[in-house]
């Protein structure tokens, strides 16, 4: 274990000298990181605002978890000696390491640090141990924005009003900062106690040629700034087009975000990724009838096709968006200033303080075990049952059509791992409207297995086990996955709403 510790830290290490001043002389030189980021200011010395202290993990008493990530669980921590709350982000070195990661986590944190604003999460220290990266992050113990439409079905045209102004108001400033957080969505939108909103979780942040946060030589995210990153139904066209990053995706997540206020879910939804990547490049916004005339044109010019005169992203900038009918009555000097929405509390709450203890988690051998809740992604109950054609998309199903027969369409397409009693091999899981399941080596290009298809339950059934782990069994043997981007229930879903049809 200390073998691993020494391997590891060196690279994992953001902090590491004394008055929390990071001296990085190595590789400064080296190539840059490409795409839009080649001029962003760098700097071998950088002192941060948020200390790394020495803490330990048993210096907080844990509680409920907030969210789980692919390298990362986020869970409620209450400093021992002085009663402070914290939402602890608990990264995975090992994880980090293994799957090329540590760039965007030392990115994330560098710019947690610099960023000033009553919009955005602070980040107060960090620490680390043998196993774990942690970053002490402001408590919202409102929860997930997300959480407050699921409760409420949807949001009056008021409550969502609010809530957009506040995001506005945070884009602004993340934007003036020279960055774009590529995965804005109701999920990374936290709610104060009192119901004020703020942007969290910039894993996928990109600065600018222009930014003004200081970034080290070896913090980066990826090399070009068109590559793939957020979440499906939150990613404009030009994305999937291989375009690089601009405002402009933030600004088409926001209208997306507003549309899922006003109406309780996303306008792309369906039942995989592949059929709502082909409803956002054919951008087919459907509106129900209650939303005005004011919502649907604000929505409708965030989410222009074209990402250069989207509200926001033009030449007249935030003033495109402020000025908007929608918004009448805000007052944009005093935003934050103004009477939040109620909080409608989770069904069976009896209060808000959030000190729900309910779960198993104040042994902190959890944030290690796997377990935390659930991410259905766009995946729900009502849509897992509509299946529909695929059309052709050629930067996705070119690779694959060679498994397909005639007419045959994907329904759900992931790489993951097929696990294994003392190893794992990463595969290509395929599920398509035949039906068919099959798994594909992604290298060679060939069917490892075809899963015996059926209607009947009792011989094929999908058990999920963990938000990234699942089971497909037959009558014949059971087979376990591992999907890293969490999408065990999206894969249960599909396959049983494929039985059902």
């Amino acid at each position: 274990m200390l073998a691993m510790e020494k391997d590891v830290d060196p690279k994992l290490r953001v902090q590491g000298t004394n008055n929390n001043k990071v001296d990085d002389e190595k590789n400064c030189n080296s190539s840059s990181n490409g795409g839009a980021s080649n001029n962003i200011l760098k700097s071998k010395s950088f002192s941060f605002r948020a200390p790394q202290e020495n803490f330990s993990i048993e210096d907080f008493e844990l509680g409920k978890i907030y969210g789980v990530g692919s390298y990362s669980k986020v869970v409620r921590a209450k400093k021992k000696d002085t009663g402070k709350v914290y939402a602890l982000k608990v990264m995975d070195k090992k994880f980090i390491t293994k799957e090329n990661k540590t760039a965007y986590v030392k990115l994330e944190r560098i710019v947690l640090d610099q960023l000033d604003h009553s919009g955005v999460v602070r980040l107060y220290f960090t620490f680390q141990d043998t196993f774990s990266l942690y970053m002490a992050l402001e408590s919202c113990e409102g929860g997930e924005l997300f959480d407050q439409i699921t409760r409420k079905g949807r949001l009056s045209e008021d409550e969502a009003r609010f809530y957009t102004a506040e995001l506005v108001d945070a884009l602004e400033y993340i934007h003036g900062m020279g960055l774009i957080h590529r995965d804005i969505k109701p999920e990374n939108l936290l709610l104060t106690k009192d119901g004020h909103l703020k942007v969290a979780d910039f894993g996928s942040v990109k600065p600018l040629q222009d930014s003004r946060i200081t970034v080290l030589p070896n913090a980066a995210s990826d090399d070009k700034a068109c590559t793939f990153v957020g979440t499906a139904a939150y990613v404009p066209p030009e994305v999937l087009n291989s375009s690089p990053a601009t405002f402009g995706n933030d600004i088409w997540a926001l209208g997306c975000t507003l549309y899922q206020m006003l109406s309780g879910t996303s306008p792309f939804k369906d039942s995989s990724e592949w059929l709502i990547f082909q409803r956002i490049i054919a951008r087919d916004i459907r509106f129900p009838n209650y939303f005005s005339e004011e919502a649907r044109d604000l929505i409708d010019r965030l989410m222009d096709i074209d990402p250069s005169r989207r509200a926001g992203a033009g030449p007249n900038g935030y003033a495109a968006v402020k000025s908007h009918p929608f918004f009448k009555g805000v007052d944009w000097s005093n935003v934050r200033a103004e009477t939040p929405p109620k909080l409608a509390l989770k069904t069976g709450a009896h209060s808000s303080d959030g000190d729900d203890h309910s779960d198993s988690s104040q042994n902190p051998t959890h944030l290690r075990n796997g377990s935390g809740r659930q991410n259905d992604g766009p995946l729900s109950a009502e849509s897992s049952g509509h299946i529909t054609r695929l059309a052709s998309i050629d930067s996705f199903d070119s690779k694959w059509q060679q498994f397909l027969e005639p007419g045959e369409s994907v329904l759900m397409i992931s790489m993951v791992k097929k696990l294994q009693k003392l190893s794992s091999k990463k595969v290509q899981l395929i599920l398509t409207n035949k039906p068919k399941l099959i798994y594909v080596n992604p290298s060679k290009l060939v069917v490892k297995g075809n899963i015996i298809w059926s209607d009947n339950s009792s011989d094929l059934s999908v058990q999920v086990t963990s938000p990234s782990q699942f089971k497909i069994c037959t009558a014949k043997k059971v087979l376990s996955f591992d999907d890293v981007k969490q999408r065990a229930w999206q894969w249960k879903k599909a396959i049983e709403g494929l039985q059902n049809q």
